[in-house]
């Protein structure tokens, strides 16, 4: 196999993996949203606590996210570029989530996603996620 094609097996290995959680997270679909993500992550968050380190912590993140929101029937991907090695990458995209808040209030929010990834064996872990929103 040559060099370019490996590049863009892994790209797509990638662009899957991160498709794959933004829709567990519209079907709220916990294992889904956890898996391929490491024991060790490291996310940076928009609402506090902005630091969070390990999937336990991580897991807490999106517990504080469904008690927000009832509803998330929206959590999509706009725009998204992928660079990736033999064993390290990163994602960055623009994504917008929408849904209803348990008061009832809709809501929208357009935010970046950055993620660090790491293949393991064969596998592609994310180690490192961070949202984040633009400044006002």
């Amino acid at each position: 196999m040559n060099a370019k094609k490996d590049k863009t097996e892994n790209e797509s290995e990638i662009r899957d993996l991160i498709e794959k959680w933004a829709g567990a997270v519209r079907a709220k679909n916990w294992y889904g949203i956890l898996a391929k993500h490491s024991k060790d992550i490291l996310m940076f968050d928009v609402p506090p606590p902005i630091q969070s380190k390990g999937i336990k912590e991580y897991e807490k993140t999106w517990e504080l996210f469904f008690s927000w929101s009832r509803d998330c029937g929206v959590f999509d991907i706009k725009e998204m570029n992928i660079t990736a090695g033999d064993d390290v990458a990163f994602a960055t995209a623009l994504m917008r989530c929408a849904g209803s808040e348990t008061n009832g209030d809709e809501q929208e929010l357009d935010f970046r996603l950055t993620v660090g990834l790491r293949k393991i064996g064969d596998q592609w872990t994310v180690i490192h996620e961070h949202h984040s929103v633009p400044a006002t």
